[in-house]
């Protein structure tokens, strides 16, 4: 289908519903939506491909798009299979394009196509311009956001920024593909938290260096290759990258993630709850063995204090939150509060080790914790309350 979503500028992207996992890890109910662009002018550039799963629609869309003009250029922003892997296609159903791509990315396409296109390839680096007619393409390096060979493309004389994988989101947005068909721009802001936290997260200087580099250009638009286009409101994307990228708090309240065999660490997780409530301070109580890892690790980047709770299990944390603490300790979160809460029957041992895991993260971790010996006593109740004293504190 020809869709056509600015001056010159024509959408040929689709969205996947039926996949269950992203990148088989992150959970998609909503499903995927994977973007691709044509700008046609004097000369005609495919922006990027897509993921296999959408194949044929994607196909189809060129085709209609294009309606039998040449394809003089296809550019590769991200050699990541979701957006390069009908790439070989293209190029064999367009035998006048040219690739445009870096060098890096070049050499991860010919690994994954399993070919050589370098003969076919117009190398590009940081600051070249790919001249279209009305338009061109301005190329600014991205390292590390998230692949090392990433490049996006600003298009002054529309004022867009083709953005690869940054300012993308989980979910398929179902027929409406544009920012401002968003009642409340606020929807967009948990699955691009989640999409950002979980596949960019730990690469936040990098990132925070591309905004930088952004920050001198006029930018109207932003495309990325996931989730919603940017058709207006481009400085409420930059404000939330800025603050994810940073790992800025977006609020004070108090993140409360347990583990729990029996119900005993979800008892102390919940009377906390309560304390802080009746202190006026807000809190989500998060069961660790039922929510998936990627909700959590959104929320770590949203909160401003944590708590986390679990038994001991043969000597060490109980096994989810040990999975959960490999991949938080990973993300370089900092300026944070923790607090933990143990229990054990015979030798609680949790609180050390899970100090002893996030030493690497620059947070506050010498609040006071909580230990139970099998349930809640009265000492483990003064506990709590000096727990959440401490948590309602200004810092």
């Amino acid at each position: 289908m020809k869709r056509h979503l600015f001056e010159n500028v024509y959408y040929v992207g689709a969205c996947d519903k039926t996949k269950a996992l992203f990148e088989n890890l992150f959970p998609i109910p909503d499903g995927m939506r994977y973007n691709s662009y044509i700008i046609k002018d004097e000369k005609n550039a495919l922006l990027d491909t897509a993921d296999i799963s959408i194949r044929n629609e994607f196909i189809n869309n060129v085709a209609d798009t294009l309606q039998g003009s040449k394809l003089d250029y296809l550019v590769v922003h991200h050699a990541e299979p979701d957006h390069s892997s009908i790439i070989s296609e293209i190029l064999e159903l367009h035998a006048e394009t040219t690739l445009v791509t870096s060098a890096m990315a070049l050499k991860f396409i010919n690994q994954f196509c399993g070919k050589d296109y370098s003969s076919r390839t117009k190398v590009i680096k940081e600051g070249d311009l790919l001249d279209l007619g009305k338009h061109s393409l301005k190329f600014i390096a991205a390292p590390l956001v998230h692949w090392p060979e990433v490049m996006v493309s600003y298009d002054e004389h529309i004022k867009t920024l083709f953005s690869a994988d940054a300012f993308g989101s989980f979910g398929s947005s179902e027929g409406n593909i544009l920012i401002s068909s968003l009642e409340n721009i606020e929807a967009w802001t948990d699955e691009a938290r989640r999409y950002y936290t979980n596949i960019v997260g730990r690469f936040g200087t990098n990132t925070t260096s591309l905004l930088r580099k952004a920050s001198s250009l006029k930018i109207e638009k932003i495309c990325p290759l996931h989730g919603l286009i940017f058709d207006k409101h481009c400085d409420f994307a930059l404000e939330k990258y800025t603050k994810w990228a940073t790992y800025t708090a977006e609020n004070d309240s108090v993140l409360i993630v347990y583990g729990s065999m029996y119900g005993h660490t979800k008892s102390a997780a919940d009377i906390l709850a309560a304390m802080l409530s009746k202190r006026g301070k807000n809190s989500k109580v998060v069961d660790i063995s039922y929510t998936d890892f990627s909700y959590i690790i959104a929320d770590c980047f949203k909160f401003k204090n944590f708590v986390f709770a679990c038994p001991t299990y043969y000597n060490t944390m109980y096994p989810k939150m040990e999975q959960f603490f490999s991949s938080l300790k990973k993300l370089n979160l900092s300026s944070r509060r923790i607090g933990f809460i143990e229990n054990g029957t015979w030798a609680p041992s949790t609180v050390k080790l899970m100090k002893d895991t996030l030493l690497p993260m620059t947070a506050d971790i010498d609040l006071p914790s909580v230990s139970l010996k099998s349930t809640i006593d009265s000492t483990s109740l003064q506990q709590l309350e000096e727990l959440a004293d401490a948590l309602c504190k200004k810092n």
